[in-house]
């Protein structure tokens, strides 16, 4: 299948959403024009009555293509990548089993606990609420990217997390990096990391999905 025309696609997307920077990510590798309907988080639009008849769990993103209504940015990422042939993990089952736990430890392990939804609430439980919810991004973020770093030297980085094109691994490292920038995480002890941070900047696709490419003005 190719990629289809803008009127055929459409993203509710947030700018700083790390799930949606994903999805943006792989429609850009994917080269799919897309109308991006904003979904306001900080006000509350994914709560409301509209977009919880999109998805029931009130997140984005959420992705209409090919006459469907895609959620679950994981779940969009396997299908863009079966539809649009973009090979982001490999064929041999045992590497793909690999790179999927790269990819998993943060999309799955990192991210939801450092949601900002559930960083407030936890904070909130607390006495001292001073750098809400900092210290608590800092906390899981920090420990979370050392262990990828670890888990990145099993694999070659030329320049990708795993080879020579940006796969899931990439897709979902990139946003992680963004907020652990947001939130001031020491990242200055992780080469390999940084390294396909570099690369990343540099590729269109990336380049494209940034939240800066996006944020209001």
């Amino acid at each position: 299948m190719t990629g289809s025309g803008v009127g055929d696609v459409v993203l509710y997307d947030y700018w700083r959403s790390s799930a949606s920077y994903r999805v943006r990510i792989a429609l850009s590798l994917a080269g799919i024009d897309y109308r991006a309907v904003v979904v306001d988080l900080v006000e509350g639009a994914q709560k409301g009555a509209k977009h919880i008849a999109r998805n029931p769990q009130g997140f984005v993103p959420v992705l209409d293509i090919d006459g469907l209504r895609l959620t679950q940015s994981l779940a969009i990422l396997d299908y863009l990548d079966s539809t649009r042939q973009l090979n982001l993990l490999p064929v041999d089952a045992a590497e793909r089993a690999r790179v999927q736990a790269l990819a998993y430890a943060i999309a799955v392990d990192i991210h939801p606990v450092c949601n900002l939804s559930v960083a407030r609430h936890a904070t909130s439980l607390g006495k001292d609420a001073a750098d809400m919810p900092g210290d608590w991004m800092r906390h899981f973020i920090r420990p979370g990217m050392r262990a990828f770093e670890t888990m990145l030297g099993e694999f070659t980085q030329d320049p990708y997390c795993v080879g020579s094109q940006p796969g899931l691994a990439d897709i979902c490292l990139i946003p992680q990096i963004y907020n652990a920038r947001r939130w001031q995480v020491d990242l200055t002890d992780m080469p390999r990391l940084l390294g396909v941070e570099k690369a990343c900047a540099e590729h269109p696709a990336f380049v494209a999905a940034h939240p800066d490419a996006l944020a209001p003005q």
